[in-house]
């Protein structure tokens, strides 16, 4: 038996995404079981089924160098600060 996720996605909508896990003897019979598990009330229009081995996943060392860019990801409180504080310091002079 392997273990297969199952993905799902709406026609024209969004993208793909991960509905669950089965496990399944050949992959003809994965796509069945996916079917009758996961796309029973149209949740999805489009349906893929990877078996788990073929899932590819990175190591944590790959990934550790994209940690550190606080850059990248922020709510913009910081800029908003040194604007006031620029026009606070106007106001002053």
């Amino acid at each position: 038996m392997a273990t297969y996720e199952v993905f799902l996605k709406k026609d024209g909508r969004d993208e793909y995404r991960h509905a669950g896990s089965l496990e399944a003897a050949n992959d003809d019979l994965a796509v069945v079981l996916a079917r009758e598990s996961y796309v029973r009330r149209a949740e999805g229009d489009l349906l893929w089924v990877v078996e788990r081995s073929n899932v590819i996943v990175a190591d944590d060392d790959f990934l550790t160098p994209n940690a550190d860019k606080p850059h990248r990801h922020h709510d913009g409180s910081a800029v908003a600060a040194r604007r006031k504080a620029a026009r606070n310091d106007e106001q002053k002079s």
